[in-house]
């Protein structure tokens, strides 16, 4: 994550992480280390951290976080990163989890994002890794239903 992350940055696209806030805290320690300086990011907007769950209702409605929130339509390439290891580890049902994908990622292809989901393998048993598999692919063939 935070290789795609950095590239992003160095390449001056605006770069989005939804995550909860160890991993935000986590990347923001990772980008320091590399050179960067986050906290600079972050108040230019080049950086956007949205804190998960908080964030997700915010999703809902594109056109209000595009007016008043962080994300700029003046950048021609967003880059979103999604880290789903809240959701597994907060322990969600999967219906709920599988409604949060669904959300994430017809907000980020509304953007036309280049887009990069993961999740902290280490922190997750191997059957929910597994699901969240499942339920990410499944997210992703019922965007692509014509409606």
């Amino acid at each position: 994550m935070v290789q795609f992350v950095a590239s992003g940055l160095e390449m001056g696209q605006q770069v989005v992480v939804v995550a909860g806030p160890g991993c935000l805290k986590d990347l923001a320690r990772s980008l320091t280390e590399s050179g960067f300086r986050p906290e600079a990011m972050l108040r230019n907007g080049r950086l956007v951290f949205l804190t998960a769950p908080d964030c997700l209702s915010q999703l809902e409605d594109p056109e209000k976080i595009l007016q008043r929130g962080p994300l700029r339509r003046s950048m021609s390439v967003v880059r979103w990163v999604t880290d789903w290891s809240w959701a597994y580890a907060d322990g969600a049902d999967t219906s709920t989890i599988l409604d949060y994908q669904r959300r994430v990622h017809s907000f980020a292809r509304s953007l036309t994002a280049l887009s990069l989901c993961t999740v902290h393998c280490t922190k997750m048993a191997r059957g929910s890794l597994l699901a969240m598999l499942a339920d990410h692919r499944r997210a992703l063939r019922l965007d692509n239903l014509p409606a």
